[in-house]
């Protein structure tokens, strides 16, 4: 599966990128909001997890601009810190 994942703290990031690479499967971790919008523009995902408060493009705003791209991950999903165990 190719994951998007978005998040601005590495140390949230590292931890989630290393147990779904460690699960075999294919992560780009991103901590901006600009670069993983470039990313969505060349790159189909099959699961985006994306922080709702990013640098330069929110969360939201970057799963609006992956579907109206014509794009559908079959599973998309916003997440706010909260909701991360510490």
């Amino acid at each position: 599966m190719r994951i998007l994942l978005v998040e601005d703290d590495p140390a949230q990031l590292e931890p989630l990128k290393t147990a779904l690479s460690d699960a075999k499967h294919i992560v780009d971790g991103i901590q901006d909001g600009a670069v993983a919008q470039w990313l969505i523009s060349r790159k189909d995902y099959d699961l985006l997890i994306l922080d709702c408060v990013l640098p330069r493009v929110s969360g939201l705003e970057l799963c609006r601009q992956y579907r109206s791209m014509g794009k559908a991950s079959p599973h998309s999903d916003v997440v706010r810190e909260r909701h991360l165990a510490r």
